[in-house]
């Protein structure tokens, strides 16, 4: 995350209010944009939820999103 200069808080927000959801199989992926911060992307958190979510991959989303 430290890459991209993603913040706990951003993962958080995605996850709790995502502009959009989507699932692929037992992943459930979390896109959240942040105008003014990562290049003006969508941030892109793929997650599996068990007790509590678990984090698989977060990044800056480089292509559309929208289906």
């Amino acid at each position: 995350m430290r890459l991209y200069g993603i913040t706990t808080t951003d993962v958080e927000l995605t996850i709790a209010t995502p502009d959009e959801r989507d699932q692929e199989g037992d992943y459930l992926i979390a896109y959240r944009q942040f105008f003014r911060r990562f290049g003006n992307l969508p941030l892109k958190v793929v997650y599996v939820v068990e007790q509590e979510p678990v984090i698989v991959s977060v990044y800056p989303l480089k292509k559309s999103y929208r289906r």
